[in-house]
């Protein structure tokens, strides 16, 4: 199975300043993602940045990367430059692994990726596993997914869906059957719906729920979803998150 993994990074962020270049156990973490991608299936591996202190770092590491524009709005709009760049074809598939999951899981980004191998109908592939705890599906940080027979997106949402009418009519103190499904932000894409991606009109649900992927499904694309059966390693988005990685990394055999 040919594909190409592209990992977007952004050197700015508020919560934890030059993200991708911290230090984890010898090396930048997305030189560290790179390296767990590269374990998947994939035929190629790409870091499309925007500043070539990342191109730089992820060079002298042996990581093939791009410097793509400053002024993309997202990560989707960076990978649509990056599919340029890579003058992909309409019908090859490209896999967005987010630059702050150093631990992801080679299998799952197969498995995104297999999604649009299998599933012709749909433009774009993505993740999910269900849901243990009631405060994480009450909590709107955390985006939630429900999907149809075939395994194709409804309607993802911050909101607690699919809303379990009898249960929690007298408060929310379990979880229905099938455990509700929590979203995995991994995609996968053909490249030729993602290069047209960012010319679709941005969506007025995309907009109040700020979940870009609701653009895909306004306009009438479909999202096949893999359902895993546990949540993915920790991402990093704070300064605790990356003490809790650097300590999973220590742990790890050489």
């Amino acid at each position: 199975m040919g594909f190409t993994v592209v990992i977007p990074a952004r050197l700015a962020s508020t919560r934890l300043p030059n993200k991708p270049l911290a230090d984890i156990a010898g090396k930048p973490m997305v030189v560290r993602v790179a390296e767990r991608a590269r374990r998947s299936g994939a035929s190629r591996v790409v870091v499309a940045a925007d500043s070539t202190a990342i191109v730089e770092a992820c060079r002298s590491h042996g990581v093939e990367a791009l410097l793509t524009s400053p002024d993309h709005p997202s990560g989707t709009d960076r990978l649509a430059e990056a599919s340029r760049l890579l003058q992909l074809g309409d019908d090859e598939i490209v896999v967005n692994v987010q630059g702050d999951e150093p631990l992801i899981e080679p299998a799952l980004v197969d498995a995104v990726a297999a999604l649009l191998l299998q599933r012709q109908d749909a433009s774009m592939g993505t993740a999910a596993h269900p849901l243990q705890d009631v405060a994480e599906f009450a909590n709107p940080n955390v985006v939630k997914v429900v999907t149809d027979a075939a395994g194709l997106a409804l309607y993802f949402s911050r909101a607690p869906i699919a809303w379990w009418r009898d249960g929690f009519a007298n408060g929310m103190a379990s979880l229905p059957e099938p455990a509700p499904l929590r979203h995995i932000g991994i995609y996968s894409y053909r490249s030729g719906f993602l290069r047209r991606f960012p010319d679709l009109p941005p969506a007025p649900i995309e907009q109040l729920e700020a979940l870009e992927q609701l653009r895909a499904l306004w306009h009438g694309h479909r999202i096949a979803v893999h359902v895993s059966a546990g949540a993915p390693g920790p991402g990093v988005d704070t300064p605790d998150d990356l003490a809790r990685v650097r300590a999973a990394f220590a742990r790890l055999p050489d």
